[in-house]
């Protein structure tokens, strides 16, 4: 739980939140980011990538909020609803206790209308004495650069832009400018007041929104994320952490075409001040199908199906483009194209600027992703269901692909912009595309050329070996002929690439345990032994610390990895969410929530408990 005073959740005239004060609510569909004192700091509408509705998350005058709190000095709680992604936000008051209930209704089985609708319902219940309340709702819509009218329709707030309008239904008395709408209120012991923000158009009439009408979504939205957990099997040490993992993952999820973004944010810094501003909001290859694996261990088997049908339907038999049969990462509604671009009017995330949208890594070629791919396609034949014909027949033509063309320098797993080189961990994940295409064919008779399969994945494998190894190391470094380390090779055990207690992976271990371990954090790389065309630092990378914990349990170093583990976990914040990074005086950092870091969480904890016993 969180336990911030107001005067100290802010940074004095910067007016922003640490990112960690924030948790995350979402209808599968958009997210909005609430602040543990009561504003929601970032939400975008209709959907992940879509422009920011409300933005001071990336600039506090300009961005647009939904500051909901109490009017008197308070002290706030903030903690999820018990197996639900429904967020409770407390105030703590000399005059009582009250709360607000933030959430989105998932209307999945819903009409095409109610989907549409995006509704956001925060209702505040005074639970305990007398309280007062203040509100202001003031939207900006294109990221803060498209003008708005504020009008009254049908007892409700109409917010109007050219390409986005919002209803707004108060059950107290609300006061309008040209900018937005603010609210004073009072609730008694067992009173609540309602907000909901509705998206309205041609499609979409406008709705309002009763208490009796809050009460039963609510308790619809608590139904929905209950079933949904109930599908789990992990029964393990870390139970509330790995279902608070799968909840977060499950909300990254875009439901009309199953992809998952790899964060709902935009440029939060990866360095306060520092360019590695980088827009997460689509779905990266790589990051599904490792989402896909920890789902598919939990024993959610739905969410693996419907990404297999998008990035199977996304597959260029005709061999592609620069970047092979696949892109690095897609729009979450399937488009290939993400351009980037500058926001210069946003100030960014405590005066961090640049703020970007779209990402130009998707021009990038990342040869890991096919590895990525194959094994999550291979463990959801396995653990799933059997995959179609025509599924294997695109399985077929990704190997023989990357059969065709692993040897070639690329951007690399963290797609740096310093020019391609041939890392190992690429190579790595051309043989995992390969090895698990062959596992498939064999275990289900399936027809493939296994004779020039076999072949290349033995030329990779010798090659890795060969030129992967730095004797000067006495370690596996980041890319051929080269001394840097990379926290990406810890991942050479956990693909069964290198037996994890073969002496040369242990030497491994020991040295990125000297260069790039700090107390259980790992930083991916050094940049200024290995420049990536950036400038500036970052902190350490939260997937890389999780698959630390992994290759030390793999390795049979138990104390370690458990301590290592319950280290990490005291870095989550008070929801147990974490962002990309953690800093070096131990501030999250970067995009939050991230999905790398909460499936690597789920994957260390499993094998973890399991290895324990």
């Amino acid at each position: 739980m969180s336990d911030v005073p107001p005067s100290q959740a802010r940074f004095g005239t910067d007016r922003y939140l640490p990112i960690a004060e924030h948790g995350l609510i979402g209808d599968l569909r958009t997210v909005a980011l609430v602040g543990t004192d009561g504003t929601i700091d970032w939400y975008c509408c209709p959907s992940f990538d879509a422009p920011s509705v409300f933005g001071s998350l990336l600039d506090a005058e300009r961005g647009g909020a939904f500051e909901l709190a109490a009017a008197v000095p308070a002290r706030t709680k903030q903690f999820y609803f018990p197996d639900t992604n429904v967020l409770i936000t407390r105030f703590l008051t000399e005059e009582g206790v009250a709360e607000i209930q933030d959430f989105m209704p998932v209307a999945d089985e819903a009409s095409a209308a109610e989907q549409a609708r995006h509704r956001l319902i925060r209702r505040v219940v005074c639970v305990r004495g007398r309280l007062p309340f203040r509100a202001r709702i003031a939207p900006r819509f294109g990221y803060g650069a498209d003008p708005h009218t504020v009008g009254r329709l049908d007892g409700m707030v109409l917010f109007e832009s050219a390409g986005l309008s919002l209803t707004l239904t108060s059950t107290v008395p609300v006061e309008c400018d040209d900018q937005g709408v603010t609210a004073e209120f009072t609730l008694a012991q067992g009173q609540n007041a309602v907000f909901a923000l509705d998206r309205v158009g041609a499609a979409v009439p406008p709705r309002s929104c009763s208490h009796d009408s809050a009460e039963e979504q609510f308790t619809a939205t608590v139904a929905y994320w209950r079933r949904w957990l109930a599908q789990s099997g992990y029964r393990g040490r870390w139970r509330e952490m790995v279902h608070r993992s799968a909840l977060t993952l499950k909300l990254l999820t875009y439901a009309p075409t199953g992809a998952m973004v790899a964060a709902p944010t935009t440029s939060l810094p990866e360095q306060l001040g520092g360019e590695r501003n980088w827009d997460y909001r689509y779905l990266w290859v790589r990051d599904a199908a490792f989402c896909v694996y920890a789902l598919l261990r939990l024993g959610f088997t739905g969410e693996a199906e419907a990404f297999m049908g998008f990035l199977m339907a996304r597959v260029d038999h005709n061999g592609g483009n620069a970047s092979g049969p696949l892109r690095v990462l897609y729009g979450i509604d399937g488009r290939a194209e993400v351009s980037e671009r500058e926001l210069p009017h946003l100030e960014g995330y405590r005066r961090s600027a640049p703020v970007r949208v779209g990402n130009a890594a998707g021009d990038q070629l990342q040869l890991d992703i096919y590895g990525a791919l194959i094994d999550s396609v291979y463990l959801y034949d396995k653990w799933g269901k059997p995959i179609s014909s025509d599924q294997w027949d695109a399985v077929c033509g990704l190997v023989d692909w990357v059969c065709a063309h692993w040897d070639q320098p690329d951007e690399g797993v963290w797609e740096t912009r310093g020019g391609r080189k041939r890392f190992l961990y690429s190579r790595l994940m051309c043989w995992v595309a390969i090895e698990r295409g062959m596992r498939m064919a064999r275990r289900r008779g399936l027809p493939a050329d296994l004779v020039r399969w076999g072949a290349a994945r033995d030329t990779i494998y010798r090659r890795i070996m060969d030129k992967g190894w730095s004797p000067a190391r006495q370690a596996f470094a980041q890319h051929e002929d080269d001394d840097v380390l990379d926290a990406a090779v810890l991942m050479m055990p956990l693909t069964k690439f290198v037996a994890p207690t073969d002496p040369k992976w242990l030497s491994t271990l020991d040295a990125l345990g000297e260069d790039l371990v700090s107390d259980s954090l790992v930083y991916r790389y050094d940049p200024q032994a290995s420049p990536d065309g950036l400038r500036g630092d970052e902190g350490t990378f939260s997937i890389c610390s999780f698959w630390y914990v992994e290759a030390l349990t793999r390795a049979g170093r138990l104390d370690e990895a458990r301590l290592a583990f319950e280290k990490m976990l005291t870095y989550a914040n008070h929801l147990g969410l974490y962002a990309e990074e953690i800093s070096h005086t131990g501030e999250q950092q970067g995009n939050f929530p991230q999905a790398f870091t909460h499936l690597s969480l789920i994957s260390a904890a499993y094998n973890l408990d399991r290895t324990l016993g």
